[in-house]
């Protein structure tokens, strides 16, 4: 059935519009954009009052299919997705096994393809097992449907294994994402080293751990030419160097988390474990460093790091409970509440870092409501109140530090290759 959406504020950053007009849909293609839009037979969707964007992309999420159907699957992480106005994903490969394989990455292809409420890309690992030893089979994965490499949660400690991959990543044309932790920094550390780690006598996670492998990836960036791209960046001093790197011209981009520049440490509750993740909440002047980021350019992609674990494995004491914590279902709220409604960025910029953004680092051909681009659509209201109840949430997992919070906007509906896979009641 065609749709159209009536009376919405269309904000395309691809094509730089932002105007009151329809959106027409036809088959699984944007139709056209213009005022007064109609087909045979459509079903209407009155948006106004509200935003009309490109469709959502994520470019981090876990989804923990295969091997940990008991905290997260694709169906029911993609069903979170949509609820959260995203319309798609890209998996990260810590599965079980991991996703180092043409096998693995056509298996998340097919599963995807039946059972996900939105498109699901999956991400190869950088390493076989992600062991940081011995490299994966980048091109078969490719050919399967990989769209970037990453071993995320276990970065590449070997900096000459590293730089293979930039090779190997480079001539592949794919982006390399990396989790910048040096694991000999922050071995037993739970939470970032500060004031708060020591009033509360648990291990830290000093700033440098991460610092210093975002300096070791940009420098083999340059020699090697590579798409480098840096997962959840939380210090300021990453992303100054980000942003000196950048001036000089080079492919590195940079994504932050919503809870990373709507959180810090002293606002943590004591030993809750829906506040552990990695990398930790940073000081407040980390917090304030990322916001500037996003609002100079610096960092140009907001993606959630949907990290989900079962009640049983987060319901531990906090030295023992696993880092990472939920976000699809929250991320436009927060982000609107943090950097928008204050005046750090526009709305319009908003939808950038939602969608030309992320398009740019994994290239999907999305992100775009130009006429004959797929129709993903994402409709939203800066005005909505809703509040958010983790128990509700469409993934199998709990583990969120918003739960029961109030929200000022949120997305209001989600349309997934001309249908809709989602909509608020």
């Amino acid at each position: 059935m065609p749709i159209v959406i009536k009376n919405g504020r269309v904000i395309d950053p691809a094509s730089q519009a932002d105007r009151i007009a329809d959106v027409l849909i036809l088959d699984d293609k944007i139709a056209g954009v213009a005022p007064n839009l109609s087909a045979p037979g459509a079903e209407v969707f009155d948006a106004g009052g509200m935003i009309v964007a490109p469709g959502f992309i994520d470019i981090h999420v876990h989804l923990r299919e295969p091997g940990f159907e008991h905290a997260e699957t694709i169906e029911s992480g993609s069903r979170a997705a949509a609820a959260g106005g995203f319309t798609s994903i890209c998996c990260m490969p810590n599965t079980k096994p991991v996703n180092d394989s043409a096998t693995v990455t056509s298996y998340i292809v097919e599963r995807a393809r039946r059972k996900a409420a939105v498109n699901v890309f999956p991400i190869g690992a950088i390493t076989k097992g992600s062991e940081g030893e011995e490299l994966a089979a980048i091109g078969a994965m490719k050919a399967a449907g990989a769209v970037a490499i990453s071993d995320d949660g276990r970065p590449v400690m070997n900096s000459r294994v590293m730089r293979r991959a930039m090779e190997f990543a480079r001539s592949y044309e794919l982006p390399v994402i990396d989790h910048c932790e040096d694991l000999n920094l922050s071995a037993g550390g739970d939470m970032h080293e500060g004031l708060a780690s020591v009033r509360w006598g648990l291990r830290g996670i000093p700033s440098a751990s991460e610092d210093v492998m975002v300096a070791r990836d940009l420098v083999l960036a340059e020699l090697t030419g590579a798409r480098c791209h840096i997962a959840h960046i939380s210090t300021r001093n990453a992303v100054a160097m980000v942003e000196f790197t950048r001036r000089r011209g080079l492919a590195v981009t940079c994504e932050a988390t919503p809870h990373h520049f709507s959180l810090s440490d002293d606002q943590m509750r004591p030993y809750d474990s829906n506040y552990k993740m990695k990398p930790p909440l940073r000081s407040g002047c980390d917090a304030v460093a990322v916001v500037e980021g996003i609002a100079a350019g610096t960092i140009s992609a907001i993606a959630t790091d949907h990290a989900p674990h079962a009640g049983s494995e987060k319901m531990q004491e906090f030295e023992r409970c696993p880092f990472g914590i939920i976000g699809l279902e929250t991320a436009l709220s927060l982000a609107l509440e943090t950097l928008v409604y204050p005046g750090k960025i526009t709305v319009n910029r908003l939808v950038e870092l939602f969608t030309t953004g992320p398009e740019q680092v994994v290239r999907l051909g999305r992100g775009t409501l130009s006429p004959g681009a797929p129709a993903d659509v994402t409709i939203f209201d800066t005005n909505v109140t809703w509040t958010y109840d983790v128990n509700q949430s469409f993934s199998r997992s709990r583990n969120s530090p918003y739960h029961n919070r109030t929200f000022r906007g949120g997305p209001i509906a989600t349309i997934v290759n001309g249908q809709f896979a989602w909509r608020r009641e």
